[in-house]
């Protein structure tokens, strides 16, 4: 756990008791803070009351006597509209603050005291619309096989203020949503990465210029021997890496070097100056040009940090994969299933479609806006379509020529689709990539994935592993 000073005996509202609401109690309560927590749901404030904190109804609290509010990302800051325990902390004028804030400011507080530290641990950061969670763990991968210190967290897997107190030469790799960075005003990581950006989550930072500008600030507290990871194949990532002041290194899968220093992500391959500097042709998990250019921001970051080029592709070879995202689950056959739940809007799914010819594919839930109509260009390498929950029938419009049957739910859509698939012989691809959100059918796209492994090993298929 990393302890949380700077509130030693004052009151600090936590509101939101989920993963990082009840972790960020646990660090301040261990910085010597006395947090009272709150929870619109009676299992949180459950779970509070039993490891011993204080809950206590916010709504009615006194507000004056608060150091600060700890706000659950989940909670809108600004967007739709504030969060009542946000207008209630502004109007008493107490800071509302998030777990990654808490974070940057305990690491401060640890590079400046007299702990034996020398110049406190590094930070890496990544933040993007899409690949922010196959990056994270790629980078966290890599530089643990060259035998740094290295604790992986924030929004994927642990919680951040849970991850290991700070050592000298700890390496902290950590996801950020826009939510969170919504919430930093201190947060300054020795590498900021910026994967991509393409609309999302519009309505909590109301409209496309307020989400860019939460992207952006994982960028803000960054001094000038800070490095900035962009990547340039959107508009908006173009802009902000022709307006930073500190060393931007630009990741392009564009044929045409970026200009200034960068790296072009090509399928399979990652290119400086025109030259192949990595051949990934062997990297099972890394398959794809969005892939490549995961492995590119890890490159990049391995060596910014000191890594040798040996020991960072190295690492990129090696890497195992990540769960939920173009996941090898089993095959059945000459049938393989990959499991790519993580793509919960269109322009994530576009990526998994465009690494195979030809897919059997799984797809729907709670759609995004604009569905899947601009994933028209791939139509032609669906075999053919299976779609399931609330955004079937819209989907089943998109599709229109293209073979698709709406199955509703998962369990059938994958009975149906390995028959299909190995009817049609040869080599052939499964692939759930829902381009939609979970929560129609599924708590989170975690228990989907696992839904879909399920039902793919109830038919009779091995494990990827074990083939």
């Amino acid at each position: 756990m990393v302890p949380v000073p700077g509130f030693e005996g004052r009151r600090v509202a936590v509101f939101g008791l989920g993963r990082s609401g009840i972790t960020a109690a646990r660090a301040l309560q261990a910085g010597g803070a006395i947090p009272i927590l709150w929870d619109d749901g009676e299992a949180g404030r459950a779970q509070a009351k039993d490891e011993g904190f204080t809950v206590e109804d916010l709504a009615a609290a006194d507000w004056s006597d608060f150091a600060a509010l700890v706000l659950s990302p989940g909670a809108p800051l600004t967007h739709p509209r504030p969060h009542w325990s946000v207008e209630l902390a502004r109007a008493d004028g107490v800071p509302v603050l998030g777990d990654i804030e808490l974070f940057a400011r305990a690491l401060a507080s640890y590079s400046s005291s007299s702990s034996g530290l020398t110049g406190g641990p590094r930070v890496v950061a990544i933040t993007g619309t899409n690949g922010k969670s196959t990056t994270t763990a790629l980078i966290g991968w890599v530089l643990k096989s060259a035998g740094l210190t290295v604790h992986v967290g924030g929004n994927i897997g642990v919680g951040v203020l849970a991850l290991p107190e700070p050592t000298p030469d700890a390496v902290y790799v950590i996801e950020v949503s826009s939510y969170q960075l919504d919430l930093t005003k201190t947060f300054a990581p020795d590498v900021a990465i910026l994967t991509n950006i393409s609309p999302d989550h519009l309505d909590r930072h109301g409209g496309m210029d307020g989400y860019v500008a939460a992207k952006r600030r994982i960028f803000a507290g960054q001094g000038a021997d800070g490095v900035a990871l962009v990547g340039v194949d959107d508009s908006w990532g173009q802009r902000i890496a022709s307006e930073l002041s500190q060393r931007v290194i630009a990741i392009s899968s564009n044929p045409s070097p970026p200009r200034g220093e960068g790296y072009v992500a090509v399928p399979g391959a990652i290119l400086e100056s025109d030259q192949v500097i990595a051949d990934l042709s062997t990297a099972r998990s890394l398959p794809g040009r969005h892939n490549a250019q995961n492995a590119a921001f890890a490159y990049a970051t391995a060596r910014a940090l000191g890594v040798s080029h040996d020991a960072a592709v190295a690492g990129l070879l090696s890497f195992p994969g990540l769960a939920h995202r173009m996941e090898a689950v089993g095959r059945l056959g000459s049938v393989r299933f990959i499991n790519d739940s993580k793509a919960t809007n269109a322009d994530a799914a576009r990526q998994a479609l465009a690494s195979y010819r030809s897919v059997f594919w799984i797809a729907g839930g709670v759609p995004k806006a604009g569905g899947i109509a601009d994933l028209a260009d791939l139509f032609p390498r669906i075999a053919k379509a299976y779609l399931i929950g609330d955004a079937a029938s819209a989907f089943a419009e998109t599709l229109a020529d293209t073979p698709h049957v709406i199955a509703h739910t998962l369990d059938a859509a994958v009975a149906a689709a390995a028959a299909d698939a190995a009817s049609a012989g040869g080599d052939q691809i499964v692939l759930l990539s829902p381009a939609c959100a979970s929560f129609d059918q599924f708590k989170d796209f975690e228990a989907r994935g696992e839904a879909f492994r399920a039902a793919v090993l109830a038919l009779g298929a091995v494990p990827e592993t074990a083939s």
